[in-house]
């Protein structure tokens, strides 16, 4: 099965595989090459950092073209469907920009997760119980401040 051949071969990576380590497998499989989360993080800190939207090309060239266009292009299509950056035709193509700052974003991935689950109650039950004792504290504040649900 999977397992006995990931046993033969712990470090290579199979076309196709899509399992939880598919991931891993395929770092390990091919040295300073990044996962997607990687990929589109960087991509992401390209763009928030441009303070402008940009193209395919200019966000390919301040990563230092170290992917390949149609690579940046797809990252690029993903984060856009995925509703972390508004898109605009230019020409032949597009320009995009990112919906938020970074704390936005992270709070859009936050949210995009509470909704895909049919029990919010317990993923967020499950969550605050996971906080650090100063992550608690600060929920707390907030939630007792103006606006948050406090007086």
């Amino acid at each position: 099965m999977g397992d006995q051949r990931d046993e033969a071969n712990p470090g290579e990576a199979r076309p196709g595989e899509a399992g939880p380590h598919a991931a891993s497998t395929a770092t390990e499989a091919a040295p300073g090459r990044r996962a997607a989360g990687q990929l589109e993080a960087a991509v992401l800190d390209v763009l928030l950092r441009a303070g402008s939207a940009l193209s395919p090309g200019e966000v390919k060239a301040r990563l230092d073209g170290e992917l390949a266009y149609t690579t940046v292009v797809t990252i690029m299509s993903r984060l856009h469907a995925k509703g972390l950056l508004s898109r605009y035709k230019e020409g032949r193509g597009h320009r995009y920009a990112p919906v938020a700052d970074q704390p936005g974003l992270a709070a859009r991935r936050m949210t995009r997760v509470l909704d895909e689950e049919a029990d919010r109650e317990a993923v967020l039950a499950r969550f605050v119980s996971s906080l650090s004792d100063r992550d608690e504290e600060l929920l707390r504040k907030m939630l007792a401040g103006p606006g948050l649900g406090g007086s």
